[in-house]
């Protein structure tokens, strides 16, 4: 269990969010709170594919540019993208210029078209592997999960690349999927609140 910080409203947070100055408003905001539409979740799991082997600071600081190279991650315009696009992003200092990440966003994109055509919608497809809370550790003691792992593995099945389970069990914490905030973390109720009115998507 990790020691809470205090937030500058003098409530206990989670001790990630007092790291950078931007990651407070990402934790209160965004962090936890659930996620059904498509385009987010396949913003998330693009930067964390990118995050992988860096710090999610890093990431956080180039979104806006990421969301700019990437036509804001619309799935059909991203899943066009031929090599004059990732000549184009390989120049891009704004964001991360690595070429098999880049590819790897591309190829996920026509994946995720795939998978539109096939679910109906990506929400439909990741949010049946929300975990049952009960079979969770502990908050923040673990980097996967049984259903990280799964997803992942049906994910890379489906030909999807940098989703590897602690890249998946990242985004299903961002996303939602499970509440990840510290026990006693004043923003644990307030998305814990939100996933109990959630519609699960496909249900």
């Amino acid at each position: 269990m990790t020691t809470p910080t205090l937030g500058p409203d003098g409530k206990p947070r989670c001790q990630w969010s007092a790291a950078a100055a931007e990651f407070l408003a990402y934790h209160d905001t965004e962090w936890g709170f659930p996620v059904a539409d498509d385009r987010r979740l396949f913003e998330k799991l693009s930067l964390e594919g990118f995050q992988s082997g860096l710090s999610w600071r890093t990431i956080l600081a180039k979104r806006e540019n990421f969301r700019a190279a990437f036509s804001g991650f619309d799935i059909s315009r991203v899943a066009r993208f031929g090599e004059r696009e990732v000549e184009r992003l390989l120049q891009d200092a704004g964001i991360v210029r690595h070429r098999g990440k880049i590819e790897a966003v591309i190829n996920n994109a026509k994946c995720a078209e795939s998978m539109l055509d096939r679910e109906g919608s990506l929400a439909a497809f990741v949010w049946r592997y929300e975990p049952d809370p009960a079979e969770l550790p502990e908050p923040q003691t673990a980097s996967t999960s049984p259903t990280s792992i799964a997803l992942s593995k049906d994910l890379r099945k489906l030909g999807w690349r940098f989703v590897g389970p602690t890249t998946v069990f990242a985004f299903m914490q961002a996303m939602g999927l499970v509440n990840d905030h510290a026990r006693d973390c004043a923003i644990r109720p307030l998305a814990e609140r939100e996933r109990v009115a959630f519609a699960r998507p496909g249900r």
